[in-house]
């Protein structure tokens, strides 16, 4: 076989490369976190200082990120350094933790956000339920048209990342610039066309209805329970990690694209945040129903009735581009195992006339529609937060590693601010994972259980090829 059929190619350049970063991070999360964080922390100013402090934490991971990164430029980046730091058994872990439950999950809660808006956008209509089936223990699964559509989004975008990587790359491109519009055409309408009144900075959440929301009562856990949220909305600041193998000038661009991308996403979310609390109290924010978002509740008061349709239609895009981003990248996951020997071989097979893994990709959409089917939007997302932020504090903690064992290693870009930066991210990381345990002991058992069960999974492997573990 050829060997440029077996290959993927370096064919993301620096814009793409920021563009498939920025694509991740704006999502959903910005629009429809606000009312969570605003329940948990009770005023504006406690709700912007978690926006901050959450895009600092991103941040921070972001510069431990890319002096990783610069130096092992390799497909599924994230992979390759859980490998290379801490053995082929934590490398498989990583990846199975990462295609179960983390990435594809965060994918199937952004293809289930792209349907709530949509159903918005129709005014309703697609609130209609085919049937339900009551699993032991009471969780309800519904399939109806909700579902229909967030299973069409994952298969659509799975599709168009079947194309050239750099097809890809210029469709994350175009679609990160209407984000970006859509964010300061907000901001800036909310701003200068409304009745806003920044007296409502120094209000607090007074009997707010905080539909949905579980913590209420704000002090350390109310903060823990907003980090999560806020962190969920700057989740994806690792995005082109996975695409390592292919951005050009690797050394140069991926530095950039991850430290560029985050403080991008960090001044789009102070500032949409702050237009928010221009026009709503925060006891309106918190009244928000769990069915819309903050943002629409804006715009509604800028534009009239009509809004609702626009604003609903921008969601769509927004959640569609993040959605585009993680199906493309997350791909090279099982790429990247099965380059190695440690799951199916076929899902290393790259595309001869778009190098790019095609079997991955499809074996990648069935479990997201899987999973879609699963659970809700914050259900999926408080699985996704918790086992991402597990495997963060690893990855960066390989820096202190890598430094140790290869001190003369060519390092294209060192980690600024080093041995603070990292240590800071470390830090904060861990701590949010205790808290999420102490506030969702159920979900972070399941989500514990299901990294370890990795284990078994793994060495039955090994035993059916009759290897053994080289770490």
């Amino acid at each position: 076989m050829r060997t440029e059929h077996t290959q993927l190619i370096r064919g993301l350049g620096l814009i793409a490369a920021i563009s498939v970063n920025v694509a991740n991070i704006i999502g959903t999360g910005v629009f429809l976190k606000a009312r969570v964080m605003t329940c948990n922390v009770g005023t504006p100013g406690k709700a912007l200082i978690v926006w901050v402090i959450a895009g600092v934490v991103s941040l921070a991971g972001a510069l431990t990120y890319a002096e990783l990164l610069a130096m092992m430029p390799r497909a599924a980046g994230e992979y390759g350094i859980m490998r290379d730091a801490y053995g082929r058994t934590s490398g498989f872990i990583y990846g199975w933790t990462q295609f179960l439950i983390a990435r594809t999950a965060s994918a199937a809660a952004l293809a289930v956000g792209f349907a709530i808006f949509l159903n918005d956008l129709l005014h309703g209509a697609l609130s209609h339920t085919y049937f339900q089936y009551t699993l032991p223990g009471g969780h309800v699964l519904s399939f109806g048209r909700l579902q229909l559509v967030a299973l069409s989004a994952i298969i659509v975008t799975t599709i168009i990342n079947c194309a050239a990587v750099r097809v890809s790359g210029g469709v994350a491109s175009i679609l990160t610039g209407l984000k970006i519009v859509l964010l300061l055409g907000v901001g800036f309408g909310a701003f200068f066309y409304t009745d806003g009144n920044w007296g409502n900075l120094a209000l607090a959440n007074t009997g707010g209805t905080c539909d949905g929301v579980a913590i209420t009562t704000g002090g350390m856990a109310g903060f823990a329970a907003a980090m999560i949220g806020a962190l969920w909305a700057y989740d994806g600041w690792n995005n082109i990690t996975f695409l390592a193998g292919e951005v050009k000038n690797p050394g140069r661009n991926l530095p950039l694209a991850l430290i560029g991308g985050g403080l991008v996403v960090m001044s789009l979310y102070l500032f949409v945040n702050l237009s928010y609390f221009h026009v709503l109290t925060p006891t309106e924010v918190a009244s928000v129903p769990a069915s819309s978002s903050v943002a629409a509740e804006v715009v509604r008061r800028l534009l009239g009735s009509v809004a609702v349709t626009l604003m609903a239609a921008a969601m769509m895009t927004s959640s569609f581009g993040a959605l585009h981003a993680s199906i493309l990248a997350t791909a090279r996951i099982p790429y990247a195992l099965a380059k190695d020997g440690l799951i199916i071989k076929s899902l290393a097979h790259v595309s001869p006339r778009t190098h790019v893994p095609i079997r991955s990709l499809i074996v990648q959409c069935f479990w997201a529609c899987v999973l879609a089917l699963s659970g809700s939007f914050d259900t999926l997302t408080d699985y996704a937060i918790f086992a991402l932020t597990l495997f963060y504090v690893l990855v960066a903690g390989s820096v202190f590693i890598f430094r140790r064992r290869q001190p003369d290693a060519e390092r294209p870009y060192r980690t600024w601010g080093y041995p603070v930066v990292p240590i800071v991210f470390l830090v904060a990381s861990t701590w949010l994972i205790f808290m999420t345990i102490i506030n969702s002991p159920r979900q972070s058992a399941i989500g514990l259980g299901l990294i370890m069960l990795g284990l078994p999974v793994y060495w039955l492997l090994l035993r059916r090829k009759g290897d053994v573990p080289q770490d």
